[in-house]
């Protein structure tokens, strides 16, 4: 079905980055006056290259603290749905398009990207040259901006070190504060730094999954007698998110653990590696990744600005084993410890949204849980 025009608003803006390079832009409105007066919101500036799924990419608790900027230049045209939320709310900063579609098409679609937004209080820009930006980035790296009303000297006056995800624990920020049970079968505890929806929903059709706050006690992890432990994905610089070693160090060994994207990289941490900031990061749905020397490729979803380094890996006191390798540029995008029945990787197996060339590993995860 084709729905009629939304009426749009359109307030003239700029997009200032910390090393001073400005944008222009029009934020979108469907009130009149909403960007009025001196408005502005700061973040980290990242660009995604997914060709849709732009609804998951948003609602991704990792997107906390980010402006998210879409290499693909329509956005908006098939709306969003209730069914494809990855959570309650859009957690990017600032979304960011070349192009958005005031009117949606599908049959999916029960209202528009701009309704979704401005519900969670998060600005839509568009008419901005995403293709120059995404080249800045990719050339100097992530960079905290901001986006507002006033003029560019005056916006960049008020970029700050804390709108990057540099030292943040932003996991806690996003985590639930209440307990959830999901799903039957052999019990597990989810710790949610950030977990999307469709995680929760393909670990509910293999356990029953208790999903538990980020800053959950081990003492309350293991009260649970779970018979596995997954980590899961979440914002921020996993340097600062201090309390997983707590969690994880003690559980080592005595059941199997299962980690991805952030939790791949608090695993990681747990056995004393180290985590670096990447350049630009890693944000699309089309990324290869290489299994084991010579196997097979996978081309996975992926959102993560820090990465776990191989020296220190190699260097852990733990018997580790790279499993995973990202092909654009080489970084670990797995690792295991076979003797302590844990594994963890870089990217989304979900997929959601992308490819599902990596749902096995939830399978991999059910018969480890199974003694199999």
């Amino acid at each position: 079905m084709i729905y009629t025009t939304e009426r749009i608003h359109k307030t003239p803006g700029y997009l200032v980055l910390a090393d001073g390079t400005s944008f222009e832009l029009e934020l979108i409105s469907s009130e009149k006056d909403r960007y009025r007066g001196d408005f502005f919101v700061g973040g980290e500036v990242v660009f995604n290259t997914v060709l849709s799924g732009y609804q998951e990419v948003i609602t991704d608790p990792s997107y906390a603290g980010q402006m998210v900027t879409f290499t693909t230049p329509e956005i908006g045209n098939y709306g969003v749905n209730t069914i494809d939320m990855e959570s309650p709310r859009v957690w990017a900063q600032v979304v960011i398009v070349r192009n958005y579609s005031g009117i949606f098409s599908n049959y999916r679609g029960e209202r528009s990207l701009l309704d979704l937004c401005e519900e969670s209080n998060v600005p839509l820009v568009t008419s901005i040259d995403t293709r120059a930006l995404t080249r800045h980035l990719r050339n100097f790296g992530a960079l905290a901006g901001v986006v507002g009303t006033a003029e560019p000297i005056a916006l960049q006056r008020l970029i700050t070190n804390e709108m990057t995800t540099d030292g943040r624990d932003l996991a806690s920020f996003v985590s639930r504060k209440e307990i959830d049970v999901h799903g039957s079968g052999p019990r597990i505890v989810a710790i949610d730094y950030g977990i999307k929806r469709s995680i929760v929903r393909y670990l509910s059709h293999r356990f029953e999954t208790v999903v538990v706050p980020a800053k959950t006690s081990v003492e309350e992890i293991m009260a649970y007698n779970p018979r596995g432990l997954f980590l899961s994905n979440g914002p921020g610089d996993p340097a600062a998110v201090d309390y997983a070693v707590d969690q994880i160090a003690p559980v080592l060994g005595s059941m199997p653990i299962f980690g991805i994207c952030l939790g791949h990289q608090l695993l990681a941490r747990a056995v004393g590696a180290e985590t670096v900031k990447l350049k630009f990061g890693h944000h699309g749905g089309n990324h290869p990744v290489g299994r084991g020397d010579g196997g097979a490729v996978e081309i996975t979803s992926q959102n993560h600005n820090y990465a776990v380094t191989r020296e220190s890996l190699a260097e852990s006191s733990f018997a580790t084993e790279v499993t995973h390798i990202n092909l654009n540029d080489q970084v670990v995008e797995g690792f295991s410890l076979p003797a302590m029945r844990a594994f963890a990787v870089q990217y989304h197996p979900e997929a959601a949204p992308g490819p599902h060339d990596s749902l096995y590993l939830f399978e991999e995860f059910s018969k480890m849980v199974q003694g199999k």
